[in-house]
């Protein structure tokens, strides 16, 4: 019987690719590299061509025994790692462990994991590419370089346990660069102006049902120059020029336009689509993108439900694109399916070496995989589901109009769209944000129109750019040709938790830490974090494995300045004295004040007496709260998955948790505690613990449009909400009072006459309380509803 052994990557897919293949293979995975450069040495000999010195990683030796135990009995050794730069890199590295010619046909690739495409592969065994290898060799050697040399130099300066990675430092330059425009950013006033109207109608109209539709416009040119409104003066003086204004159509224009169907999912897009639309970090949607690609049992079998995520390209096999046309056709309708199937541009610098991110087979939907995935792998799954058929779909057809009314000096623009045909937004408009419909009347050029209402012209300033969110910043990276989209996941998890990058909701923004790295990079590393240099190395390493460059060659154009630069940093830089913060905790078991320190997962309490003494304990993170239940300290805990929660510093005694940040804001309607509930865009809302109050759940604010019409009533508006308001505070604060005065009367353990006395004291104290609170309440409510005290307040406020 033949025995042929097949290796690959990792253990879930080593059992469902032996599953598929039966009895006459033996499949094993390797764990990922069994070979690496040492952790405790530099590891490359920079006098010798940059020559590497790798060992077998420590731990895997058992491994490596077992595997070269199968592939001596093996009648063929096959190769079957990831079909990228990294697998191939893992398949040479085998190679060398096992006694095999890299030259051989022993490496096999496939994009998807299903019986049919690895059955195929075996089929084609060919040698490995020593071209990716290489390239993937002068990443490995640069990255060590700027590790091994940079970091200690930044142990040295600034503090110990930094470390500085090539792709690492620009992604942290990029969010600090983004952060000091937005901290420098001045808004800038400026205010805009609309008028609903409607076609004039002949004076003989009676009947309101037979007046032309509203539209709304917006003024968009004075004297033929675009509008600019600085101030409430300039606006007022425009209202009153456009309310002796006559109206005319200018322009007019309709047509249809047609919004094409997007591409399918690379792996910097998949990224990008899961952060805005399903809420999931890069690293997330890598985790659940492979469990998907490496197999889940359905029904007896398992079998890798989408095709290798780590790609470039957007193109699609044949075969998979006509089973995914005629899905559409059957169950969407001919009219959804394109005459021609849908292509796109690759990107310049993409790795076109397999297809673009798609299900296994389109067959599979997610309603028939529901019972076999978990919620997250689901929500995937069917985002992946849907873009991928999506991709192949007709255009969506609107109907747009445009007219340009003329009014005086004055320019005003109205468009509106309707959806003639849906086309592909049928199946992916939930994850589209698609323009809003909106009906626009079409008048011919010269149509005279009547002012309906001048809307008050409203302030607006000026905003800043949006903070980076990871979404935004895998866009970025991409943009400017920096690293390769599958490392972004986990550089950003890298930044942020070496304390490089902080993340509040979705927002990140650069801490002190990486002000002061990028500052101290940028002065003498300046072509490390620079941008275009970044991406010019990315494309050199994408010519090595195009064999158009030789891999010493990029090294030595590399290390030459850079050895130059860490001498004159080494130099010339003082070392920076981060003052320790001394804590007012003492050490159980020394008594020296513990001080904080920062390790691997964030900042903790230690003791300054190390190595002698080397207690140390988790900082309890108060957020100057009291407990609700119990009256200790509210402190700031992390779950098993580093999800920030709150509870008190007494429990298990006291069992007051919550997810939300506790506040010392109490509700103006019921009077209990309020809560802070951070929303997915990084805003803070205010709201209610008491879920039976009408102040229970969040409530989205919204801004208050400052008009012009607004600034002449807005004292007055004031005072009437002022007034409303004194008449709930009244009513809540004896509420709160009466129910304080019952909560803290206490039972004693003195005799029955003393416990007699202290309740009728309590009794006449509450009466009297509740009686002198209603007559309160009373006279507010009495003074606050008088008219002739209202219109007075109210002219005093307009004089």
């Amino acid at each position: 019987m033949t025995n042929n052994l097949v290796i690959v990557e990792s253990p879930t897919k080593s059992k469902t690719i032996e599953k598929m293949l039966g009895k006459n293979y033996t499949v094993r995975a390797s764990m990922g590299h069994l070979r690496d450069l040492p952790k405790s040495t530099f590891g490359v000999d920079v006098d010798n061509d940059f020559a590497p010195k790798y060992i077998n990683i420590r731990g895997k030796g058992d491994l490596i025994k077992e595997l070269k135990g199968l592939a001596k009995k093996a009648d063929k050794v096959y190769l079957a790692t990831d079909p990228d730069r990294e697998g191939e890199a893992i398949s040479w590295h085998l190679a060398y462990i096992l006694g095999i010619d890299p030259e051989s046909k022993c490496r096999i690739e496939f994009n998807e994991i299903t019986p049919t495409a690895v059955k195929d592969a075996l089929k084609h065994p060919k040698g490995i590419n020593l071209h990716k290898v290489d390239a993937q060799q002068a990443r490995r050697i640069i990255d060590r370089i700027v590790g091994y040399k940079l970091s200690p130099l930044l142990w040295r300066k600034i503090c110990k346990g930094l470390s500085a990675g090539r792709v690492q430092s620009v992604t942290v330059k990029i969010i600090a660069d983004r952060d000091k425009e937005i901290a420098e950013f001045e808004p800038q006033e400026y205010w805009t102006l609309a008028a609903k109207l409607r076609e004039a109608t002949h004076p003989d109209a009676i009947h309101k049902t037979h007046l032309p539709p509203l539209f709304e416009a917006e003024v968009v040119k004075y004297q033929g120059k675009k509008l600019e409104i600085h101030n409430v003066e300039e606006a007022k003086a425009m209202e009153e020029a456009l309310g002796r204004a006559e109206f005319i159509v200018g322009e007019a224009a309709q047509k249809e336009r047609r919004r094409n169907a997007p591409a399918p999912f690379t792996t910097s897009s998949l990224q990008q689509e899961a952060n805005k639309k399903l809420n999931f970090s890069t690293k997330k949607t890598m985790m659940l993108a492979q469990q998907l690609y490496e197999g889940v049992t359905v029904g007896k079998a398992p079998v890798g439900l989408i095709t290798y995520m780590r790609t470039d390209s957007v193109r699609f096999a044949d075969t998979a694109r006509d089973e995914m046309r005629q899905y559409i056709t059957e169950h969407l309708g001919p009219e959804y399916c394109p005459t021609k199937p849908n292509s796109f541009v690759t990107k310049k610098n993409a790795q076109d070496a397999h297809e673009a991110i798609r299900p296994t087979s389109i067959q599979r939907t997610p309603a028939e995989l529901e019972p076999y995935l978990s919620r997250d792998q689901l929500r995937l799954y069917e985002l992946i589901w849907k873009r991928a058929l999506a991709s192949q779909m007709t255009p969506a057809v609107y109907e747009v109009t445009t007219m340009l009314i003329n009014a005086g000096d004055y320019q005003l623009r109205t468009s509106g769209a309707l959806v003639k045909f849906a086309g592909y937004l049928n199946l992916y408009g939930k994850y589209t944000e698609t323009e809003k419909e909106k009906e626009v009347p079409f008048l011919p050029a010269g149509t005279a129109l009547s002012l309906y209402k001048l809307l008050p012209a409203e302030q607006h300033f000026t905003e800043p750019p949006a903070h980076y969110t990871e979404a935004t910043l895998v866009k970025e990276l991409e943009e400017k040709g920096i690293g390769r989209p599958s490392t972004y996941a986990p550089i950003i998890q890298t930044v942020i938790s070496r304390g490089y990058i902080a993340k509040e909701g979705k927002k990140l923004s650069v801490t002190d830490l990486g002000e002061m790295t990028v500052e101290m990079l940028t002065t003498y590393f300046k072509d490390l974090i620079d941008i275009p240099f970044s991406a010019e190395l990315e494309e050199e390493l994408d010519e090595i494995a195009e064999n158009k460059l030789q891999k010493e060659e990029i090294l030595h154009k590399f290390y030459e300045p850079f050895a130059q630069n860490l001498e004159v940093a080494d130099k010339e830089i003082e070392a920076v004295e981060i003052p320790v913060q001394v804590t007012d905790i003492p050490c159980e078991k020394c008594g020296r004040m513990m001080v904080i320190r920062k390790g691997r997962f964030g900042e903790f309490l230690a003791c300054p007496g190390f190595p002698e003494c080397r207690n140390t304990k988790p900082i309890l993170k108060k957020i100057g709260v009291k407990c609700p239940l119990c009256g200790g300290d509210v402190i700031e805990r992390k779950t098993k998955t580093r999800r920030v929660f709150y509870g008190c510093n007494h429990y298990p005694e006291c069992s007051f948790t919550s997810w939300d940040k506790p506040t010392e804001e109490k509700c103006p309607l019921c009077g209990h505690y309020m809560l802070e509930h951070l929303d997915r865009n990084g805003k803070v809302k205010l709201y209610c613990s008491n879920e039976a109050c009408a102040n229970g759940k969040p409530v989205k604010k919204t801004t208050k449009k400052v008009t012009t019409a607004t600034l002449t009533s807005e004292v007055s508006e004031a005072l009437a909400v002022a007034a409303e308001l004194t008449v709930k505070e009244a009513a809540a604060q004896s509420t709160t009072k009466a129910t304080i005065k019952k909560a803290t009367t206490k039972k004693t353990t003195a005799g029955k006459a003393t416990k007699k006395m202290t309740a009728a004291k309590t009794k006449k104290t509450t009466s009297t309380t509740t009686k002198k609170t209603t007559r309160t309440t009373k006279a507010a409510t009495k003074k606050a509803a008088e008219p002739k005290t209202t219109r007075k307040v109210s002219k005093e406020s307009e004089a």
